[in-house]
């Protein structure tokens, strides 16, 4: 995230009041909490990693090792564990 200039984009009656407690500092002022999103929700990632996950499940179910789901996953046999074990 690069710097911007508060003049560019807050009311000069604002500056003035926040230059009373912060003066040639930097400070962030974080979004409300209301427009925070989850991981992977604009990316796909989490899609992705669901969808995986599901496929690791349903062939843990039709019998494949957990040794070889590590394998062809490229994950930790703990990882598969965890996901094959999972309530989701």
């Amino acid at each position: 995230m690069r710097p911007v200039k508060a003049a560019t984009k807050l009311p000069e009656a604002l500056i003035e009041e926040i230059q009373k407690y912060v003066q040639g500092e930097t400070i962030y002022i974080p979004k409300p909490v209301t427009s925070y999103h989850k991981w992977g929700t604009y990316s796909g990632g989490r899609r992705a990693i669901d969808k995986r996950n599901a496929t690791i499940k349903s062939a843990f179910k039709e019998g494949q090792s957990i040794e070889q789901l590590a394998q062809e996953h490229f994950l930790s046999i703990e990882s598969i564990k965890k996901i094959v074990y999972s309530r989701k």
